[in-house]
């Protein structure tokens, strides 16, 4: 595959060029919004906070900590992705395919129709360990068999699961109208509503996921190329699957856990940086952070400004990039 970028330099030049941009989208986060604040005002809150201003209260603890949060979401959606593509040489694969987004829900919404759960730090509970559950049984039952683990017994067991899960969430919803009233907006995706508390209770498992699939991505570029060429050049494949598989679900289910199911962000990010960087996992995996939380960031400015003062969930504007995307890939491997 050919890359945009062809030297070591470029590809530096390109990820300080992302972050810049990273930097100018998370300044544009914390100055859009519902109530009109003027750029002076943003700065001002940064080099003179007063507590009693309404304008630096809004930017400190709404803004500020949305634009972190989005950010975040979006790294560790992209880098679940890329991961996932490379683990099964499947270029529609998405945090999805091992049916985290499906769990987490389900787990939400049981928590909400049974207990009457509220808040969103105890959505933020369930959904990791629904999550969590779910893609270690998808892994256990992809693993089962003559052979263990293989990209397509592992597309089937996630398609599986994520079907059985999802209509178990329908039923429920359906029986309880409240519940669906409840939580309907954290279904959709959103980052809106979620404070530093919130973030610092995923946060830990965000950074082990992220320090994990950096640690691996050497590993991952030749497992990418084959389970046997990767053995041939003496890759322990077993250890670097289990490794990539627990990044996945700690990015995929710390995401979902704190922003709710946001789709194809982990589809799209990883082919739109192969396009620059090519097919080596040691400059995927970064620029697929920067990248990442870039589109979340700027889709979740998009989502206040469309309708203001009223705002959509920040996972109908990722849709509605991806969902072409996803169509063009499709037809694209049909053609293959």
């Amino acid at each position: 595959m050919t890359r945009f970028f062809n030297s070591r330099f470029m590809m530096l030049f390109g990820l300080a060029v992302a972050v810049g941009v990273l930097f100018f989208c998370m300044l544009a986060s914390v100055r859009f919004g519902a109530a009109e604040i003027g750029t002076r005002e943003v700065i001002e809150t940064f080099t003179d906070y007063d507590a009693n201003s309404e304008e630096d209260l809004i930017i400190r603890t709404l803004r500020v900590p949305r634009a972190i949060i989005a950010a975040l979401v979006g790294a560790s959606l992209a880098v679940a992705g890329a991961i996932m593509q490379g683990l099964t040489r499947n270029p529609l694969a998405d945090p999805g395919i091992l049916g985290i987004e499906a769990g987490a829900a389900l787990a939400v919404v049981g928590a909400v129709f049974l207990f009457g759960v509220s808040s969103l730090s105890t959505y933020a509970l369930f959904a990791f360990l629904g999550g969590g559950i779910t893609a270690l049984l998808v892994y256990g039952l992809g693993s089962m068999g003559r052979g263990g683990m293989t990209p397509m017994k592992l597309t089937i067991a996630g398609a599986a699961f994520t079907a059985l899960l999802s209509s178990l969430t329908t039923a429920m919803l359906i029986l309880n109208q409240q519940t669906l009233e409840e939580i309907r907006f954290w279904l959709a995706g959103s980052v809106a509503g979620r404070d530093l508390t919130l973030l610092l209770q995923v946060l830990p498992y965000i950074l082990v996921g992220l320090v994990l699939s950096l640690g691996i991505s050497r590993q991952v570029t030749t497992l990418s190329l084959g389970d046997d060429v990767a053995a041939g050049l003496g890759q322990r494949t077993g250890w670097v699957k289990a490794i990539a598989a627990v990044a996945v679900v700690l990015l995929a289910g710390s995401a979902v856990a704190i922003a709710g199911p946001i789709g194809f962000v982990g589809l799209v990010i990883p082919h739109v940086v192969r396009f620059f960087v090519g097919v080596d996992y040691r400059w995927i995996l970064p620029y697929s952070i920067i990248v990442g939380a870039i589109l979340l960031v700027s889709a979740d400015i998009a989502a206040r400004l469309v309708l203001r003062p009223q705002e959509i969930p920040v996972g109908i504007m990722t849709a509605l990039v991806g969902a072409p995307f996803f169509i063009y890939l499709a037809r694209w491997r049909i053609k293959r």
